[in-house]
């Protein structure tokens, strides 16, 4: 089984480098869906990225794209709201004046 996922792994990141490469270099952007459903980014991450990948309580989508490599990335944000560890945007104490 673990062959197989590493040649599964192996087969995304031939097809992206054969999606990017086949553009003329001005086209590239290393970012995109291979076969048209599997994430990919290949530029460099941001902290704002990755926040927005890995912890956003704001967004309920719990997979977002990841920030950097093929596939998915786990919103724990969204999954710590519906499990009730984070209180929703508008129930969050405001700063006192």
């Amino acid at each position: 089984m673990n062959q197989l996922m590493r040649l599964l792994g192996l087969g995304a990141i031939a097809a992206v480098l054969y999606e990017e490469l086949r553009k003329p270099s001005e086209e590239r952007t290393w970012q995109g869906k291979a076969m048209g459903f599997l994430p990919y980014d290949f530029r460099r991450p941001t902290t704002d990225a990755l926040r927005a990948a890995y912890w956003d309580p704001d967004n309920e989508t719990i997979l977002t794209d990841k920030v950097f490599g093929i596939g998915w990335a786990v919103n724990f944000g969204a999954l710590a709201r519906r499990a009730g560890l984070v209180p929703p945007a508008d129930e969050a104490e405001e700063p006192e004046e």
